[in-house]
This record gives structure tokens, C-alpha cells and sequence, in this order.
């Protein structure tokens, strides 16, 4: 019978907890991984705020990782991994060293200081709690988790952006193998549907629900001058395919196709776009499809991300500008 569920879960032994704080409007989401979970990162773009990620890369000793943190708050929100640590910790899990084991939690946040109390950001506490609610059941989407302060289309500001959010998808390739994302939308460009048309953006004004279309602002503009740089669309691809550390990297190198081909302009020098990899080692796979259909299910979790977004902050939702 075939699966209901068409989330990052989807894959056995990953389990997704969000945490927010709704007055604050920013949270985290942590992914706990199986055991024997291969990681790889690809980061892109000129504003990233990360941890732990150079471990993540070909050449370095740690080939196995235990949860992955992505969450709001600017580089405050880093902290968020700390509890992380302290849950895995807790349970026994992590690198094993002499002295202990040692949890390895690479983490990735976006910018959602201007749209709730900048005071609030994501902490050790919401990082233990979003562990603790963890679960296996199709990951809730929108506004919720990282994705509660996020934003897409912000060339012209927060009052002409639209609510962006966190989007999940999934794709079963037979034989079940399956390739999963989970990203967290907080974009300086538009979001585009698989028509070529913009989803979500900068709109017209404040009271509009007309796009203006970046390209469109990017052609009248001599100089981008954004009103910030509070941008950064981060998440996680990930494969029950048994791939090795190079080919977890490519996976996550490939994904970001699929953020292109979602998101326009991408990988500007406002944005730190991130894609950790994921692997659990199940099955034999082609690293080369495992890649090209982590491009597509990035693009989909993109779509979905402001698709199930709510209007917070001030902020509307596609949902209540138009009818879907």
C-alpha cells in the first residue's frame, strides 16, 4: 500500500521536532538521525551562519552525524544546538571518544530578527524541546519551527514581502528507495512554481496581492541595495541509497539545483543558502539519480513551504491572498 506520508519522515529512523516561539516569531527544527547517518553539506550564497559544517566535508575524520538544527535567529540562534547536544547526550549518543561521547549536531540558521522581538531567539531550551517532541509521523509544515520568522521577496522590504515557511517533500524511486527534503524559506527572491510563474514575492504594496517579480525590480536597479540582509533558505536532503561522505556532498551539491529552479534570484551575496546531505545506507543507488531527484523534492518542499504558510508578523500568506 502505497505511503501517506510525502515528508523528509518518510525515510526510516528519522524523526523531526519543531519549537517556536509564536510572540517571538522565530523557532527551530531538529532532525534526529538513525544510527550510521552519513552527512555532507554544500553552502552557497555570501551570508551563511553555520556550525560544525567543515567536518561535513570530504577529508575530515567524522563520517556519521546525529541530528541536524536549523532555526531563526540570525548567529544568536546557534545556541539552539547546545541543546541538541545536551538531549543526544542524554541518551548516549554521539562520537565516541576516552573521555565520552561527543554528539555531532551540524546546524544552519536564517535571519528573522525584523519581523518578531528581536530580543527572543531561538536558545539551548527550544533546542531540548524540539528533541523531545521528535517524532516519525509526517513533519508538520509553514510557519512553524525554522520557518516560523521566514520571509520570500524582500527587495523592497518586509511590508512588500510575502510569508515564506518550512516545506517538506518526498519521492519513492521503487524498489523503496526513497530521496527526502525538509527546507526552511526565507528568500530574498520570488518562489517559483513549476509553471515558470512567481508562487510567492515581492508584491506591488503593502495591500496588494499582485507580484512585482525581482528579475522585474533587479532590471530598474543600477545598484541592489536590499533594505537587509535578512535572507537564507537552509534545510536537509536526504536518501536511504548507501552513499559514502564524497557522494552525500554531491547529493547536497545537486539539491541546490532545485533550489534554482524554485527561487529567483538564489545564491545572492544576501542569502547563505545551506543544504546539509543526508544517508542512511540502505540500498544500493546511482549517486548520479539520487542527485537529480534531490534537485526535484527540494523544488517541491520549496513550493510547499509557502504553500502551508499562515501570515504572522504582519506578514501575509499566499494562502490569504488568494485562493489555492
Amino acid at each position: 500500500m502505497p505511503s501517506t506520508n510525502e515528508t523528509l519522515t518518510r525515510i526510516a529512523g528519522f524523526r523531526v521536532g519543531h519549537a517556536q516561539d509564536f510572540d517571538a516569531v522565530t523557532g527551530c527544527t531538529v532532525i534526529l538521525c538513525p544510527p550510521q547517518t552519513v552527512g555532507g553539506v554544500d553552502q552557497r550564497g555570501g551570508a551563511p551562519g553555520t556550525r560544525e559544517t567543515d567536518l561535513l566535508r570530504p577529508l575530515h575524520l567524522v563520517q556519521h552525524i546525529n541530528a541536524i538544527v536549523l532555526a531563526g535567529g540570525s548567529a544568536y540562534g546557534l545556541a539552539a544546538a547546545d541543546g541538541v547536544m545536551r538531549y543526544l547526550e542524554e541518551h548516549g549518543i554521539g562520537y565516541p571518544t576516552s573521555a565520552g561521547i561527543v554528539p555531532i549536531v551540524p546546524s544552519a540558521i536564517l535571519y528573522d530578527l525584523d519581523i518578531g522581538q528581536a530580543e527572543r531567539r531561538p536558545d539551548a531550551a527550544m533546542g531540548y524541546a524540539a528533541c523531545e517532541i521528535a517524532a516519525d509521523a509526517p513533519v508538520q509544515q509553514g510557519s512553524i519551527g525554522a520557518g516560523t520568522g521566514a520571509i520570500v521577496g524582500k527587495l523592497l522590504g518586509k511590508p512588500h514581502a510575502t510569508k515564506g515557511g518550512i516545506g517538506s517533500a518526498a519521492l519513492d524511486l521503487g524498489d523503496g528507495l526513497i530521496v527526502a527534503a525538509l527546507i526552511a524559506v526565507n528568500a530574498l527572491g520570488d518562489v517559483i512554481g513549476a509553471d515558470g510563474a512567481v508562487m510567492a514575492g515581492v508584491r506591488v504594496a503593502a495591500d496588494s496581492d499582485q507580484f512585482v517579480g525581482s528579475l522585474t525590480l533587479l532590471r530598474q536597479m543600477s545598484r541592489l541595495t536590499p533594505p537587509s540582509s535578512s535572507n537564507t533558505v537552509i534545510g536537509v536532503v536526504a536518501t536511504n541509497a548507501k552513499l559514502d561522505k564524497d557522494a552525500v556532498n554531491k547529493m547536497a551539491q545537486m539539491a541546490h539545483d532545485g533550489l534554482a529552479r524554485a527561487i529567483n534570484p538564489a545564491h545572492t551575496l544576501f542569502d547563505g543558502d545551506t543544504i546539509f546531505g543526508l544517508a542512511t545506507g540502505e540500498i544500493e543507488a546511482n549517486p548520479n539519480v539520487i542527485g537529480a531527484f534531490a534537485a526535484e523534492v527540494t523544488a517541491q518542499a520549496i513550493r510547499n513551504a509557502v504553500r502551508a504558510a499562515t501570515s504572522l508578523g504582519g506578514v501575509p500568506a499566499i494562502r490569504d491572498l488568494f485562493t489555492l
